[in-house]
């Protein structure tokens, strides 16, 4: 029911933006509480797989995607002068919440972005230097090369959180980096991280077990006095 409710405010939205209505009625009709939402993802091996069978153009986009957790659009619309390779950040100004979001580089996003030729203001354009409007063929192309089935763009996002709670990165954490407002928002990727209680608790074998500093009880001075 929710995949239904989902697709009918998708097209609500998309009709405001044609132009075709003003108002969308959906926008106030609520996500059914105690269904699961979709969340699915790749492990490593599969996304060196899929990478393997994108394009030159794909390519660094997908691998940018799966290291940053950044949406399709952030991506598509993201400009030389939002990265900073000296401190290694890339700011994120237009985003879904309307808020700045600061993401950290690893190398292989540097490398991968470094890598690029700079043909405008935008970093992923095509041979003329235009920017890329969509990447779906190209991408249901790779997907089906690597073998992949019932994968979206927008699941490349999960692989980036869903891979980072498997490492044993907190969900604290996680949140900052997916650029969630709240915290439920993240959660669905905790149950990934099924030894997180147990790896705190253990955490008192060590510290527990630590022997205090013995104090030295000073010995009574006696005075012999004649």
């Amino acid at each position: 029911m929710n995949r239904e409710l989902a697709l009918f405010k998708h097209m609500y939205s998309k009709a405001i933006e044609w132009g075709k209505v003003k108002e969308n009625l959906t926008k106030k009709v609520k996500l059914l509480k105690g269904e699961v939402k979709r969340l699915r993802f790749l492990m490593p091996d599969e996304v060196q797989r899929l990478l393997s069978n994108c394009t030159d153009h794909l390519k660094p986009i997908v691998t940018v995607a799966v290291h940053t957790g950044m949406r399709k659009g952030e991506l598509l619309s993201l400009q030389w002068d939002r990265i900073n390779f000296e401190q290694g950040i890339i700011t994120l100004l237009d985003t879904k919440n309307n808020e700045r979001r600061d993401i950290p580089m690893n190398e292989t996003v540097k490398k991968t972005l470094e890598g690029i030729e700079r043909k405008g203001e935008n970093v992923f354009c095509n041979g003329d230097g235009q920017t890329f409007v969509t990447v779906r063929k190209s991408f249901e192309t790779a997907l089906k090369k690597s073998g992949i089935e019932d994968f979206r763009f927008h699941d490349l996002r999960h692989c980036f959180a869903s891979n980072l709670v498997m490492e044993g990165v907190d969900i604290m954490t996680v949140k900052e980096l997916m650029g969630h407002k709240t915290l439920d928002m993240t959660l669905r990727y905790s149950h990934l991280a099924p030894n997180h209680k147990t790896k705190a608790v253990n955490i008192l074998d060590r510290v527990m077990s630590l022997k205090s500093p013995q104090t030295t009880i000073p010995q009574k001075v006696v005075s012999l006095t004649r």
